[in-house]
């Protein structure tokens, strides 16, 4: 963001799967010094939202083609927090991560790590670990973190198939042009996160 402001004096931003709740993580004073506008791109869904000074929503599917919706010129960044593990299956990983990798300018994506023993969504250990089969017996027994007690099984295999953790090396191949960064907690890495800086201005 400051690299980008020293040249343009506003900084554009494409967060893909983002809140508002998130972003007010940031001192506000930062996102107006910095002029910092931010786009948040999310499925359709029940969510009630309301723009604000830096902020604004859209919908859509960051999967299918992007570049088709919103110009590349409309943007300088894309930041992405957790997303890219509940899109789907592998072949929606490789096109969400295509639209990013696409992308001219510079971006930010972060994932949980599948090896931290700590399952990031139910804050279970060694959750992520077991049998399809037995994590969806779980999930019809208990609530398990942030996710519900399933109703019947179809509701629990949703539950569980919502969540697919990447490894080190499945995140590398999407993101083959970025700097690979791991968030550690003691001697284990919680996440990765891809960073390529927007060079071009």
């Amino acid at each position: 963001i400051r690299d980008v402001y020293e040249f343009k004096g506003h900084v554009t931003i494409l967060d893909i799967g983002g809140t508002s709740t998130y972003w007010d993580l940031v001192d506000d004073s930062f996102l107006r010094d910095f002029n910092v506008k931010i786009t948040l791109l999310n499925l359709p869904g029940k969510e009630s939202f309301q723009d604000s000074r830096h902020i604004v929503h859209h919908f859509g599917d960051a999967t299918e083609a992007l570049w088709e919706t919103y110009k590349q010129s409309e943007f300088d960044l894309i930041h992405s927090n957790s997303v890219i593990e509940h899109v789907g299956d592998w072949e929606k990983m490789k096109k969400f991560a295509l639209n990013i990798t696409s992308f001219r300018g510079g971006y930010f994506v972060q994932t949980p790590n599948f090896w931290f023993p700590i399952e990031p969504h139910c804050l279970t250990l060694f959750f992520h670990w077991l049998p399809k089969p037995l994590k969806i017996f779980w999930v019809q027994k208990m609530a398990l973190g942030h996710w519900p007690k399933a109703s019947d099984v179809s509701e629990a295999v949703n539950i569980v198939d919502s969540a697919r953790l990447l490894d080190k090396h499945q995140f590398k191949f999407l993101f083959k042009d970025a700097e690979l960064i791991r968030e550690k907690i003691l001697i284990f890495t919680k996440s990765f996160i891809a960073v390529k800086r927007k060079k071009d201005f």
